[in-house]
């Protein structure tokens, strides 16, 4: 059944346990991302032995401070897991065609970061929020707006249907993520007005299914694989000249 945003309860949500996860990689990821969340937030001294790793990540997403926006990163739970991705309608006001996880501005009545991620995930992608299970958490990205933004992550089956929400989003694929471990990053050149003059900034991306991955997101999944698996990548934005 798929949830309403609006009912969405942040003691309903799982918590992954990586003992319980059946394939490698999810499991390696699960363990580094838990124990990132955890250092982030709580104190050991504030639990006894009988407090479960469940119990004790929910706490951790709970007391994290709210961020302007959050966006979900939802990995499939299969052998060969795929991350998911989305991109943006071309009439959009902000990021227009730009590749994105799914997520977006925290509203007042979400009451933490997770619950943001599930509700605009669930906007976006119709993802049910009752077929998602937490991970936890990585550090805070900045977007080139300047707004707070915290990624939550998140394991769901393979063979979810999600649709995209074409008001918003006008394609959802698929990032493998073998290749994301192992091929390398593409300088990508984006081309910037600024008053009088265009500027171009090179950055690296990711190309992915005939889409390039780069900015905020591609930050998000670097810090990702930094995170789970040591992946150490250069991330710079660099202006390559400018022009009346």
């Amino acid at each position: 059944m798929l949830l309403p945003p609006q009912s969405l309860r942040f003691d309903e949500f799982s918590v992954a346990v990586p003992d319980f996860i059946r394939y490698p990689t999810i499991r390696t990821l699960a363990e580094r991302v838990q124990h990132e969340t955890l250092n982030a937030v709580t104190s050991p001294a504030l639990y006894d032995a009988k407090t479960s790793r469940s119990a004790r990540i929910l706490d951790s997403l709970y007391q994290t401070p709210i961020a302007d926006a959050s966006v979900l990163v939802a990995i499939t739970h299969e052998r060969y897991p795929k991350l998911l991705l989305t991109r943006r309608a071309a009439h959009m006001n902000s990021h227009a065609g730009e590749v994105s996880c799914a997520g977006g501005k925290h509203d007042a009545g979400d009451g933490n970061n997770v619950v943001t991620a599930l509700r605009e995930a669930c906007e976006e992608t119709a993802l049910p929020p009752n077929k998602v299970q937490l991970i936890g958490q990585l550090p805070i990205q900045t977007s080139k707006s300047g707004m707070s933004v915290r990624p939550i992550v998140a394991l769901i089956a393979p063979d979810l249907l999600l649709v995209p929400e074409l008001g918003e989003i006008s394609r959802i694929f698929w990032a493998d993520f073998e290749t994301l471990l192992t091929q390398p990053t593409v300088e990508y050149a984006v081309e910037y007005a600024m008053q009088d003059q265009t500027a171009t900034i090179l950055t690296p991306s990711w190309q992915v299914d005939g889409e390039t991955v780069w900015g905020l997101t591609g930050r998000v999944i670097a810090s990702l694989l930094e995170t789970g698996f040591d992946r150490q990548l250069e991330w710079y934005y660099r202006i390559q000249n400018t022009r009346n």
